[in-house]
């Protein structure tokens, strides 16, 4: 009876989780309402993830000329999910056999618009077969809606898994990533285990952008409005370290009894960190988020409490794999999303050992 009791309430925690989700991001499609609304999409989802799961086989079609590939990134972080995802596409691409021509350009989340325009335009002047991009604020999406309406380039939008409602009928290529809200419930339920209702929070956003509303806003919606857990502050951040840390001593400064900190990014998370080690505050829960090299040895370190981990290298073959398809003229799903697992400071070591051998499979080759 326990056990079924314990089933139901997860069942309406992820309902109620969803409800919320819809309301903060009315604009997208949720990943899983999506698939439940396009059933030949669900089906070549599904199929995807098996493929990116098993060994790779070779192109079966033969190619006239490389293809190109622009990938224009906010790599320059202290997560290491951007660096990783493209070394983990060229080395799946490489055992596909695709010949290929990639141009890389990593740029600072928030700060370098200039670079990303300049390095976009070029991609389209290049009239390159692939741009992978991503889709976080307004000034990205009004240059992928050019994309989309006047180019032939193939749009791959990296860390996104809700498809805009407004682009129905004329969506991107794909959409591929770990989807937010799916990684935020999994936070979401660590936290409702582990502290008491009532308990007070602080979360430190991402910057301004689809980020920090899937991953922040959906969190706030789900502890303060469905199981009053009181909000004490939240803050946009630069997305750096430094932002982290200046945010979260003002969080800690405006309100000593926070019990705990949601944090939105790697960057942010490990900022925290270092303010909550200054003002010898061990007590306050520190989530990172992603499960990147560095969230990881935080963790080890007891630095942080607690990250929900991207199995990395997932969404880097599930690109190589979709071009592949592509090139085979075979149909290719909208939207991916690989896996997650949760990793705490009171994990067994040999466990993060195998997932670490999992999500880094290409990448730490």
């Amino acid at each position: 009876m326990a056990t079924k009791t314990l089933f139901s309430l997860m069942a309406l925690c992820s309902v109620s989780f969803t409800a919320y989700a819809g309301e903060v991001l009315s604009g997208y499609w949720q990943y899983d309402e999506f698939l439940a609304q396009h059933p030949k999409q669900q089906s070549l989802t599904e199929q995807l993830s098996n493929t990116v799961r098993q060994r790779p086989i070779a192109l079966t079609s033969t190619q006239q000329k490389p293809i190109s590939i622009s990938v224009v990134y906010p790599g320059q972080q202290i997560s290491d999910y951007w660096i990783r995802n493209i070394k983990a596409f060229e080395m799946r691409m490489e055992k596909l056999g695709i010949r290929y021509e990639i141009n890389q350009v990593f740029t600072r989340p928030n700060i370098d618009f200039r670079q990303q325009s300049v390095s976009l335009l070029d991609a389209i002047h290049n009239k390159a077969d692939y741009l992978i991009f991503t889709l976080d604020t307004t000034r990205h999406r009004k240059f992928i809606e050019h994309v989309l309406s006047s180019t032939n380039t193939k749009l791959i939008l990296q860390n996104i898994t809700t498809p805009v409602k407004d682009w129905d009928g004329h969506q991107p290529f794909m959409y591929v990533g770990f989807d937010h809200l799916k990684g935020t419930e999994v936070l979401e339920k660590y936290y409702l285990s582990v502290k008491p209702d009532t308990s007070r929070y602080s979360v430190l956003y991402f910057s301004e952008g689809y980020v920090s509303d899937a991953r922040g806003d959906t969190f706030i919606e789900e502890m303060s409005h469905n199981h009053h857990y009181p909000l004490s502050s939240s803050y946009y951040t630069k997305a750096t370290r430094e932002s982290g840390y200046s945010t979260a001593l003002k969080a800690v400064k405006d309100d000593p009894t926070i019990s705990f900190i949601y944090a939105c990014s790697t960057d942010v998370a490990l900022g925290a960190s270092d303010a909550l080690k200054e003002l010898g505050r061990g007590d306050i829960l520190l989530n990172g988020w992603g499960g990147g090299t560095a969230e990881l040895e935080a963790i080890a370190r007891g630095d942080l409490g607690v990250t929900v981990m991207r199995m990395n290298d997932d969404t880097g073959i599930a690109m190589a794999e979709a071009i592949k398809w592509d090139l085979e003229g075979k149909p290719v799903p909208t939207v991916y999303s690989g896996d997650f697992e949760l990793v705490t400071a009171n994990d067994d070591p040999k466990k993060i050992e195998q997932l670490k051998k999992r999500a880094f499979r290409y990448s730490d080759n």
